[in-house]
């Protein structure tokens, strides 16, 4: 490929770059638009939060957080049978769509 194209391809790519990065975060909003969405997705996640915790009632030391139907596991559990059952009952619950486990297993 010769220099000319391939400087040519180069400008075009960063070009194509700050085009999407500029449309990414250039999008006007209009005042009174999103008024009471963050606090709506607050509640939500709270409500999810609340049934992930009722649901892993027994696993005891379990820390659970939500954002946007994501709920993170935190704190330590006894054995990874104990965590990955964590897991599924978290996974299970109704508005769940992804777990992350920041589990950690006790050492003895």
């Amino acid at each position: 490929m010769t220099n000319t194209k391939m400087i040519t391809r180069l400008l075009a790519a960063a070009a194509l770059s700050a085009a999407s990065i500029t449309a990414a975060y250039a999008v006007p909003q209009q005042e009174g638009t999103m008024a009471g969405v963050g606090t709506a997705a607050n509640s939500t996640d709270g409500a999810l939060s609340k049934k992930v915790q009722a649901a892993l009632s027994d696993y005891k030391g379990v820390g659970v957080t939500a954002a946007q139907g994501v709920v993170t596991l935190t704190g330590q559990v006894a054995n990874t049978d104990i965590g990955t059952k964590a897991i599924q009952a978290a996974s299970a619950v109704e508005g769940v769509k992804e777990v992350k486990s920041e589990l950690t297993v006790a050492s003895k």
